[in-house]
């Protein structure tokens, strides 16, 4: 962590309202929540040069290895935090972000745990808030229920769909891979993608009360049923 300290920002939220002055050089500003070993990161940092890409993630063995990947390639536009998405509103002024990568999140598969998920309805409120307008969610997942439960939610939430796909590699590989995604497009699973832009009717914090989420349980993509789920089988 000490050798890869310039690319660890320690106190993010004393750049809100000023990433691009703080950083300056770019043109974009995406966020990637849940960076974990970085091989995303790196590659999409590579791809895109004139965005300033920060890697959020809780886990710090994982981000090591990521600030690695980044250093060792000798990236200059990728920065990294370790906070909770539940904080963005602390770290990024309103509308300050261009896009926002969402890649293979914990699906939380019982139907009480699900305003824990990452395309829950309070989440996708702190998204809006942080993004311009038509800024975009990216968001990919092998688990297919966790993906058709969340094209639901951003509908209801008033994002505008796009690039909807349930098996994005088949014809061949598609943009830059996570760990994840190449382990389990190697063991033929079918990897779920989506684009979600924020227009004028995308709901945001000011919305009010957040809905209710009833009957909201999933069934693993790898097919295991919510008991086996309860049971602690189920993957994450």
């Amino acid at each position: 962590m000490e050798k890869c300290a310039d690319l660890l920002i320690g106190d993010p939220a004393g750049n809100r309202g000023v990433w691009r002055t703080a950083l300056p050089g770019y043109d974009k500003l995406y966020v990637e929540l849940g960076c974990g070993k970085g091989r995303f990161t790196a590659g999409t940092a590579e791809a895109l040069p004139d965005a300033l890409l920060l890697a959020i993630e809780k886990v710090p063995d994982a981000m090591i290895i990521a600030m690695e990947r980044v250093r060792d390639r000798g990236l200059q536009n990728v920065r990294f935090m370790d906070v909770d998405a539940a904080h963005l509103p602390e770290i990024f002024a309103p509308g300050e972000i261009d896009r926002i990568y969402v890649n293979f999140c914990d699906p939380w598969p019982k139907s009480r745990d699900a305003k824990l998920r990452l395309t829950a309805p309070g989440f996708l409120r702190l998204y809006a808030d942080a993004l311009r307008e038509g800024g975009e969610i990216h968001f990919k997942t092998d688990n297919t229920p966790l993906f058709d439960w969340s094209i639901g939610i951003f509908e209801a939430e008033g994002w505008a769909l796009a690039e909807v796909t349930h098996d994005l590699h088949a014809g061949g590989t598609v943009g830059v891979m996570t760990d994840y995604e190449a382990k389990f497009t190697a063991e033929g699973m079918k990897i779920n993608r989506l684009v979600a832009a924020k227009t004028a009717a995308t709901k945001s914090s000011a919305a009010g009360v957040l809905p209710r989420l009833r009957g909201a349980s999933l069934v693993d993509a790898r097919g295991y049923a919510q008991s086996a789920a309860d049971a602690g089988e189920g993957h994450g």
